[in-house]
């Protein structure tokens, strides 16, 4: 059923599920389609699909994650994609070598075209770099990236993961995240560009543009480019701060929202993921008005919608091995990571008994189809053999590490800056403190080999701490540095620098009740000795959100919000000091991304204690 000419359309949701109010697609924005009309690419898709049998269709829906699945398995099983979830990896190991992921691409692939009428698609979570992968550039995360305001920025960083990723023979990342974070306790705000929609549309269509190519041009597309996925479809940001929570904005202010979405589709997006979340009541997967009635129908989005993982299991009626329920809402490839055999199973069988309509399983199909065509998986041939596969110099190359350490110095946030204390002469005695100083794993967060981001510092290189960063700044300017993360020094410092803030944390883990820091206690103790003793401080928050550190910034002459930085602390060291002979080599770019709470409860604070946009300069007062 569609809904467009229609007033009003109800969510469409299992039988018993709860009702969530009418969507009205008419008022949803249209975007301009980012590719012409290809009478000839439909041509192909509908002689493709008149010879795919019941089972290579059903195929071409279900997704499973490699730490499920052998090689031998996709000669049986007709899968059209595979995944690596954030914990996943060949041979189950985390460190596996860049070749090791090569590889298996190659059995993978050869083994689907015995079973499967169109070459695999991997998927992977590349969504600050490569960061599965050792060895791969670590990019700032988005609110980082947000706090940049740098569209161009945006575009290399997507242009550069796009050929760390296929230099590992893969082809497609669950990239960007598009939410709009109403409410910082959210555990996943750090996956977010911002609380303004129209900065999360600007950021997700550059980054779009980097990972695909521009849309209409030869490189969309081409070998050095991947598939972009716009996520999570829809409202995941407003969900009062909990994964998975219940978004209850009206469809006006959903619709806002969605700006990034419309961004994305007029840059090209091929596919987009559905989110966990509900709205009002009704979980996104099951959501027939919202996935099909606003977004196939309404938006023109003509590539494919994926599920997030095992998220049709929450529909009413369904598990994680069965759901036509979210097939028919509009899901085109079910991410059934574990269960993707008994999904298949079941699928196939529903299609075959008509619980799943043969028109909707031949839309899903056409949707897949058209998007490995547009990618060109037929012409390229196995993975090693395209033209950046095994060019593992590529991964946490010399220019990839200067870019990312461009994007840390643009999207630290100057919050404070008493006496104009900043930046520092590197010709001085300096004092670095803090359990955020030497702590690689700490500055990159989740995401960053595993899912929670909690491998040991010595596993994530190339890479350089803040402290390291500091280091080579003072020590080539003449200058002398003392690490001691609990504060205590032998010669008195001119300045010292106290980097702290969250430990690593992914989804779901990641929700506070609070924004009261943590570490609260430790860190103003710390900063307050030091400067009751006369000694200039600078404070350095890692976070992956604003917290309530009233009482640290009191404490400290200068306060900077350096998010997520990344493997690249060094970027941190070239804004707070000044050349060696002086000069003033790079001030103060960033902007708060979202406002700063006054308060430990404020999620989304009224009245916050530094509002969106504010970022100091060198010279502000």
């Amino acid at each position: 059923m569609a809904c467009l000419g229609l007033a009003g359309c109800a969510a469409f949701a299992s039988p018993g599920a709860v009702a969530a109010p009418a969507v009205h697609p008419a008022q949803w924005p249209r975007p301009a389609a980012a590719l012409p009309a290809d009478p000839q690419l439909e041509a192909r898709i509908e002689a493709l699909l008149a010879r795919m049998t019941p089972a290579e269709k059903v195929g071409q829906l279900v997704q499973g994650d490699i730490d499920s699945l052998t090689a031998a398995d996709l000669r049986q099983v007709p899968l059209g994609s595979v995944l690596n979830g954030a914990n996943s990896a060949p041979r189950h190991d985390r460190l596996a070598s860049p070749r090791e992921w090569l590889e298996l691409a190659d059995r993978f692939y050869a083994a689907a075209a015995a079973a499967a009428p169109l070459p695999l698609l991997w998927a992977t979570d590349a969504i600050h770099g490569h960061n599965d992968i050792r060895g791969a550039t670590i990019f700032p995360h988005n609110i980082g990236l947000g706090a940049a305001r740098d569209p161009a920025l945006l575009r290399r960083i997507g242009a550069a993961t796009a050929l760390e990723v296929r230099a590992t023979g893969l082809d497609w990342t669950f990239a960007p995240t598009v939410a709009v974070v109403r409410d910082v306790r959210w555990g996943r705000s750090y996956e977010s560009y911002g609380e303004n929609p129209q900065l999360v549309a600007e950021c997700a269509a550059a980054l779009v543009e980097g990972l695909q190519g521009r849309a209409g041009t030869p490189e969309f597309l081409d070998a050095a480019h991947v598939l972009a996925t716009a996520k999570h479809f829809l409202g995941d940001g407003g969900t009062g701060g909990r994964d998975e929570g219940d978004n209850t904005q009206s469809e006006a202010a959903l619709r806002r929202d969605a700006a990034a979405y419309v961004a994305a589709i007029g840059a090209g997006v091929q596919a987009v993921m559905a989110s966990f979340s509900s709205w009002h009541g009704v979980k996104m997967h099951g959501n027939r008005a919202l996935l099909t009635g606003v977004l196939k129908e309404r938006m023109g989005f003509d590539g494919l919608v994926i599920g997030d993982w095992d998220g049709h299991a929450q529909l009413p009626g369904c598990s994680a091995v069965s759901c036509p329920a979210a097939i028919d809402a509009g899901i085109d490839v079910v991410m059934a990571p574990a269960g993707w055999r008994d999904f298949y199973a079941n699928t196939l069988a529903q299609a075959r008994s008509g619980a799943i309509p043969a028109a909707r399983l031949d839309e899903a199909v056409r949707r897949v189809l058209r998007v490995k065509l547009r990618a060109h998986l037929p012409e390229e041939g196995p993975p090693s053999s395209r033209p950046f596969a095994g060019h593992f110099e590529l991964l946490g190359s010399s220019a990839h590490r200067a870019l990312a350490r461009r994007a840390v110095r643009e999207s630290l946030v100057l919050l404070k800056n008493e006496h104009a204390l900043l930046p520092l002469a590197p010709r001085a005695r300096v004092l670095v403190a803090g359990q955020g100083a030497d702590n690689v794993t700490q500055q990159c967060g989740g995401f960053t080999l595993d899912w929670q981001g909690t491998r040991p510092g010595r596993d994530i290189r190339p890479a350089e701490s803040i402290y390291a960063g500091i280091r080579a700044a003072v020590t080539a300017a003449g200058g002398s540095v003392q690490l001691s993360p609990s504060g205590e020094f032998g010669a008195r410092p001119d300045v010292a620098i106290v980097v702290f803030g969250e430990s690593p944390y992914a989804e779901g883990a990641g929700d506070l009740t609070s924004l009261a820091y943590d570490g609260e206690a430790r860190d103003r103790a710390l900063l307050e000795r030091l400067h009751a003793q006369g000694i200039a401080v600078v404070a350095v928050l890692i976070s992956g959100r604003p917290l309530w550190i009233e009482g640290e910034l009191a404490a400290a002459d200068a306060f900077v919000a350096a998010w997520l930085p990344g493997a690249e602390g060094g970027g941190v060291a070239d804004v707070l000091f000044r050349a060696p002979d002086g000069s003033r080599r790079h001030d103060f770019r960033g902007r708060l991304p979202v406002s700063w709470p006054r308060a430990p409860s404020a999620g989304a604070s009224p009245q916050p204690l530094f509002p969106y946009g504010y970022g100091l300069r060198y010279a502000s007062r």
